[in-house]
């Protein structure tokens, strides 16, 4: 197995660790909370401040920009405390593209949902949340074992890079042992040569649904379906911005700890 690259998490990741730690949250809090290094989280904090957070070539921040996003996450805040939803039409988009020439790989999984420790079985998927901007993807990766989150990336477009970025997340959070399993649908992304290359990178095991079978992939359906019922259905974004900080909201500090699903027992049952 080639050797990996020292850690390099996404700009999305960086920058909503960083309104985090400037909407008021203390550094050692939000750093323990997500198993960062808390000088890596300040490191992001100063660099954010002089407009430097994504490095070299990075798009310059002025301070109106960054006053403009506290006051969006402040705006959040405050429409759920207050509990104010506005509600519209639901729009649908297609996420999986199975008609393509790609090789697919069997369904290694075969709906055991049960698996006997952590990193043995990861599933993965993607969905799509509208808002006025336009459309928004969030790719994630589940480990079976206790529903836990252990990657996700969140992207304008629905490209094989969101999905590599979820899995890169998950491998350099929890760095398993080569031979377990990732599972997920046979859509172009994951079936991409450059998708299948990380894999084998990390020495993963390729397992994927059967045609037009969701079912084959039940967890992280119920997954979306929770998260969509609770957070996003009934709520209208302005931009796309303001849809990836609740989203990371969602996932990182609310449903990776506070959960329910994290318990191992709680399975799905198929019937």
């Amino acid at each position: 197995m080639k050797k990996i690259p020292k850690q390099e998490y996404t700009a999305e990741f960086k920058e909503l660790l960083v309104k985090r730690v400037k909407a008021g949250q203390r550094v050692g809090t939000v750093a323990r909370e997500l198993g960062l290094i808390e000088q890596t989280l300040r490191n992001w904090v100063k660099a954010a401040a002089t407009g430097k957070l994504n490095g070299p070539g990075s798009k310059m921040v002025t301070p109106e920009q960054m006053e403009l996003s506290q006051v969006r996450a402040e705006n959040i805040r405050l429409k759920r405390e207050n509990e104010i939803r506005a509600r519209h039409k639901r729009r649908f988009k297609a996420t999986t593209d199975s008609k393509h020439s790609l090789p697919v790989a069997p369904n290694l999984l075969a709906r055991d949902f049960t698996p006997a420790k952590q990193n043995q079985v990861w599933t993965a998927d993607m969905t799509y949340i509208w808002t006025d901007e336009g459309w928004l993807y969030l790719a994630v990766v589940l480990d079976l074992f206790n529903r836990e989150v252990a990657g996700w990336s969140i992207k304008p477009r629905m490209t094989a890079d969101i999905v590599i970025a979820a899995l890169t997340m998950a491998w350099f959070r929890k760095k398993p042992a080569p031979g377990l399993i990732h599972h997920a649908d046979r859509g172009s992304q994951y079936a991409s040569h450059a998708f299948q290359a990380r894999l084998e990178e990390y020495g993963m095991v390729c397992s994927m649904s059967r045609k037009g079978n969701c079912w084959d992939n039940a967890p992280s359906e119920s997954f979306f379906n929770s998260l969509k019922n609770e957070w996003v259905h009934g709520t209208r974004y302005s931009t796309r911005a303001a849809a990836e900080t609740e989203r990371f909201d969602d996932i990182e500090p609310f449903y990776n700890w506070t959960s329910p699903n994290l318990n191992p027992r709680d399975i799905i049952t198929l019937r």
